[in-house]
């Protein structure tokens, strides 16, 4: 007879309860309905396809968009007992045709293939031969051409509702719009699912955004104070910054790998796996990399250039802290970083709809990192969420002081509105802002421009400072990036209202150093209970032998046990098998495999 749902949650994967959503959603595709579900990372989103997967007939197939993690998943799945496999190009012809044929006999409960296999003939005739239980579409934003992560791949898996109109499908992602949803429904054929939005708080994440000035050292200075031996990420916008990044790194003692389309594919893969399977690696990549990444115990996300969109910054950051433990999320970003996305959108190749909407993605991430109020609040009202300040993000632990910038503002666009009416020039950031501070440099005498009645008007802010008043002048629209420019500022319509005076400006001021003592803020989340120094000794011995373990089986650590259900036999000390079943995360099969060891282990600690 078949289990039901909670049955395989608490002997399969060993917890004693669904959170939020789960379990609706898990019964509506046990009872065979369609589901769209939107469920931050670390959520529990897996759960909500392999779970109906076991429980009725057939094998769960697995839309999964990076073919470099599918190991990773089915391997985690094998320790638990499940028969999983994969089908991707990484494998010889003997190995794939094994595969084939457990999945036409019935004895896969799960199979994973990439959106470009699946659409296949071959594949599609293979699945055609077989029974399958349900199909769970991950990372379905994929699908969004308006999406930041946009695989053209994904939009033929309309075609599974056509050919398997009886089959239960999911779609799964951490982000979503309201926009992106109704698109993710129109093109999978997903119109009449269910939709399950849970909350997209990660409260465990520290948000912080600080103003660059030389970023690399203030990388350096946040791994080194804050996060030393934690494993992490650095998102760059380009792969040279990729490489001198990682090279820095190195040079200065962190463990870092690079991580770019331009590197070959067996070196992405191996430094892929090095990330996943070792101790402390910091990754520096571009965002090609990390969409599914399952590592629980990345304790920092850091972007040391300006995200696109509030939606790949959201998704970015996610991957950080997905045990539930305390986690950073580090911004530094700069004028630059501004005027080169917005050339970088007035450059590119799509049409005036989409040049539009990748310019309000940019407003609105300008706007999050601006904000004088809670970070949280401004990041999560931007997905229709509405929450109280949230006590654990830069603005609420340190608030920042707000000014009234109107007069400064007024400085700038008249320099601006001066060198465009009177002389019929238009000039970037660095020039307008020697032309405040009445700085006489060769490109202002060769222009005359110390002859203007702005020329030195400004000197009262300090060159940063005035990047600081730029920046903030293109969140508020006041200003635009030149689309036919390089990089060169003009006025908008909004800035006359502020010209004329009818407008008071205030402006967020930036503190000139922020302590990470600040930041520390792990009493905020809902990290694992305070060890004593006896569980903390217990806790590193069971660390250590879970590395061992993980090396004799070929797989990442966390794979054998997370760091939270460690940390609970470090507390409880159990003694005997019976003990080990109400801790969370030890299953059935993980009993059966590494009950005796965990505890023989415990044991040995006892009589050191």
């Amino acid at each position: 007879m078949a289990q039901s749902a909670l049955e395989v949650l608490q002997e399969v994967f060993g917890y004693d309860s669904f959170r939020g959503s789960q379990h609706e959603i898990i019964e509506t595709l046990i009872q065979g309905g369609d589901a769209l579900v939107l469920m931050p990372t670390g959520g529990g989103k897996s759960l909500c396809y392999q779970i109906p997967a076991l429980v009725r007939p057939g094998t769960g197939v697995v839309v999964s968009p990076l073919i470099a993690l599918m190991q990773d998943q089915v391997d985690a799945l094998n320790e638990l007992g499940v028969n999983a496999a994969y089908l991707n190009s990484t494998q010889d012809w003997q190995t794939a045709r094994e595969v084939e044929r457990e999945f036409l006999t019935g004895q896969l409960d799960l199979l994973y293939v990439a959106p470009e296999r699946l659409l296949t003939d071959r594949c599609l005739d293979l699945l055609a031969r077989g029974q399958i239980s349900l199909f769970a579409i991950d990372e379905a934003h994929c699908v969004s051409q308006w999406g930041h992560d946009f695989r053209p791949e994904y939009l033929g898996l309309d075609l599974l509702a056509q050919r398997w109109p009886g089959v239960p499908r999911v779609a799964l992602t951490a982000t979503a719009t309201q926009l992106t949803r109704v698109e993710i429904a129109q093109r999978l054929k997903l119109e009449e699912a269910r939709h399950f939005v849970a909350s997209f708080d990660r409260p465990n994440i520290c948000y912080r955004i600080i103003e660059k000035n030389e970023v690399r050292k203030q990388l350096l200075s946040f791994i080194q104070e804050e996060h030393s031996g934690d494993a992490g990420i650095v998102y760059c916008l380009s792969r040279s910054r990729v490489e001198d990044t990682a090279e820095f790194l190195c040079k200065n003692g962190i463990h870092a790998l690079p991580y770019h389309a331009g590197l070959d594919a067996q070196q992405r893969a191996i430094n892929q796996a090095r990330f996943l399977r070792e101790e402390g690696v910091v990754m520096v990549a571009t965002i090609a990399f990390g969409m599914g990444v399952n590592k629980p115990d990345v304790r920092f996300v850091a972007h040391i250039d300006l995200p696109k969109s509030v939606e790949g910054y959201y998704q970015e950051t996610g991957r950080a802290g997905r045990d539930g433990e305390a986690a950073t999320a580090w911004l530094a970003y700069g004028l630059q970083d501004v005027v080169q996305l917005y050339r970088m959108i007035n450059q590119s190749q799509g049409d005036a709809a989409h040049r539009r909407q990748q310019g309000q993605a940019l407003d609105a991430m300008l706007g999050l990192c601006e904000t004088i109020s809670c970070r949280r609040q401004r990041l999560l009202a931007y997905f229709d969420q509405q929450i109280e300040p949230c006590g654990n993000c830069d603005t609420c632990l340190e608030a920042p002081e707000a000014w009234d910038g109107t007069v400064a503002a007024q400085k700038m666009l008249s320099t601006i509105y001066r060198l465009w009416r009177e002389r019929g020039q238009r000039f970037g950031a660095g020039h307008l802002i020697d032309i405040l501070l009445g700085k006489l440099t060769d490109r202002v005498k060769e222009h005359e421009h110390d002859k203007l009645t702005v020329f030195g008007v400004g000197k009262e802010l300090t060159d940063q400072a005035w990047r600081g008043v730029l920046r903030q002048l293109l969140a508020h629209s006041l200003v635009t990036v030149d689309p036919e420019g390089y990089g060169t500022l003009l006025l908008t319509d909004a800035s006359r209202e502020v010209l004329k005076g009818e407008r008071t400006l205030m402006l967020r001021r930036e503190t000139v150093t922020r302590g990470p003592a600040a930041h520390r803020v792990k009493g905020q989340a809902p990290a694992g209970p305070a060890l004593e120094p006896d569980q903390q000794r217990r806790f590193e011995a069971l660390r250590a032998w879970r590395a061992a373990t993980a090396r004799e089986h070929g797989v990442p650590a966390y794979v054998i046990f997370h760091d939270a259900t460690l940390r609970e036999v470090a507390i409880r000390c159990p003694s005997s098998e019976a003990d080990l079943e109400p801790i969370t995360g030890i299953g059935v099969r993980k009993r059966e495999a590494y009950g005796e060891a965990l505890l023989r282990c415990v044991q040995e600690f006892q009589t050191q």
